[in-house]
């Protein structure tokens, strides 16, 4: 028999302003009998030759932009580019989550020096500190005292978060559904500000790598932008570079748990509907495989994390249908619905900061 545990869902998606049924079994692991049709299945299988493609044409369209930045020099033009490596980058984003996943390399050390090369000199994002913080969502996700990327700091998440809201979150939660987009231009600039003050931290690890790549990513960065442009060009091809890379990236995250419930103290479900029910699936078929980079399959990543993304797709049908017979909730909605969806939690997450005035 399943027992029925009730939480809030944060409204936007079915059940809105109700109580959701999040039923645990009394006995045995559900997820381990899930685990055995997706191993049995040979789904865990690494994709080496789908990653050396997929590696190989991002790091094409990541030289060719700026060979073709270097070509154009200072010209207007260059700012389309800006848009177009704001792409790139994202997609070698992608890469490096996945990289930290181990879905493309068995050991770690590879993981590591791929990821760094990628993460910090590509892109100029701490892996490392990257690494620890998406660790700690995955093992809680939606946890508003366990999961990092739920912390009230610029948004509150729930209406709990918002009646203690202080600082930024305070003033910004008022109105946070309108600010999302607009405040993700600053995601980028984040990220880069994020993986500096890591390096301040004496456990991350490979600490003077670390620091070497990201300041190494920063001087050819600006070296390039300073020397083709003129200062004013240069600094307007690094905000809309900057601020496109921060939206695209907000716009792969936002749809995979804005809007899913969230939990606080001792409350959490076993593994299996801890990883579900938090966790949206996003309809669409390739081109949104592709521009989410296989993350639209948030439920079957949270599951099965070390998954190549290729495979999430075939492992849906099997979680889908597995999910359907235990009678846990399984949602996956379109793109744009996705984005309605999280809005309107965030909206009815800052109801009362705005009843406070």
């Amino acid at each position: 028999m399943l027992d029925q545990k009730q939480t809030d869902i944060p409204g936007g998606g079915p059940g809105a302003g109700v109580q959701a049924s999040l039923p645990h079994q009394s006995g045995g692991s559900d997820f381990a009998r899930l685990s055995k049709l997706i191993k049995e299945s040979g789904l865990m299988g690494r994709r080496p030759f789908y990653y050396a493609v997929r590696m190989s044409l991002i790091l094409v369209l990541y030289v060719g932009g700026w060979g073709a930045f270097l070509l154009v020099g200072d010209s207007w033009w260059t700012l389309a580019l800006a848009a177009f490596l704001a792409v790139v980058f994202g997609q070698v984003a992608l890469v490096a989550h996945d990289v930290g996943h181990r879905q493309v390399f068995r050991r770690s050390r590879a993981s590591a020096v791929v990821g760094r090369i990628a993460g910090n000199l590509g892109i100029g994002m701490g892996y490392g500190w990257w690494q620890d913080k998406h660790s700690r969502h995955h093992a809680n996700p939606n946890h508003e005292d366990l999961d990092p990327d739920v912390v009230p700091d610029i948004f509150v998440w729930s209406q709990a978060q918002a009646r203690t809201a202080t600082g930024p979150a305070r003033v910004i939660g008022r109105l946070q559904a309108f600010l999302f987009f607009p405040m993700l231009t600053l995601e980028g600039f984040n990220l880069h500000v994020a993986g500096v003050r890591a390096l301040a931290d004496r456990s991350l690890k490979q600490r003077r790598t670390e620091g070497a790549l990201l300041f190494g990513h920063f001087a050819l960065y600006l070296a390039a932008l300073f020397t083709v442009l003129p200062p004013g060009k240069a600094v307007l091809f690094l905000v809309v570079h900057q601020c496109l890379f921060g939206v695209y990236l907000g716009s792969i995250f936002a749809p995979n748990h804005k809007g899913m419930p969230t939990f606080t103290g001792t409350d959490r479900p076993d593994f299996l509907r801890r990883q579900v029910l938090t966790s949206r699936n996003v309809r669409g078929g390739r081109l949104v495989d592709t521009v989410l980079g296989g993350l639209n399959y948030q439920i079957e990543h949270h599951l099965f994390p070390s998954m190549p993304s290729p495979n999430l797709r075939r492992a849906q049908l099997i979680v889908h249908r597995y999910c359907e017979d235990l009678g846990v909730l399984y949602l996956q909605t379109g793109l744009v619905d996705s984005y309605r969806q999280a809005l309107t939690s965030l909206h009815r997450a800052g109801a009362p900061l705005r009843q406070a005035g």
